[in-house]
């Protein structure tokens, strides 16, 4: 699996994107700054300005159903925000 996981596609991504020319990326817990500079570079084809990463511990989470009580917990994820320079743009898009 690569470090890139998927891009956050939401209305506050979106509005950020167009405001500030910052993206948002799910990455691998592993990676660090440098390889999701390097590997939105390679992927887009882009100059990357900043990254800045968000680590998240997943949450325990419980429900009642007919069944009883289910409990279970959301994954750990790391958040990436790109910051691209100049006027670069990434069409998330173009392939739909």
């Amino acid at each position: 699996m690569g470090i890139i996981i998927k891009p956050i596609v939401t209305e506050k991504m979106t509005a950020q994107s167009e405001k500030l020319n910052v993206y948002g990326f799910i990455v691998d817990r592993g990676a660090n700054k440098l390889q999701i500079k390097a590997a939105v570079e390679q992927m887009y084809g882009v100059n990357v300005a900043s990254v800045n990463t968000v680590n998240y511990h997943g949450k325990k989470k419980s429900r009642y159903t007919k069944a009883g009580l289910l409990r279970g917990r959301a994954n750990h994820y790391k958040k990436a925000y790109v910051a691209l320079a100049g006027e670069d743009k990434i069409d998330f898009y173009a392939n739909v």
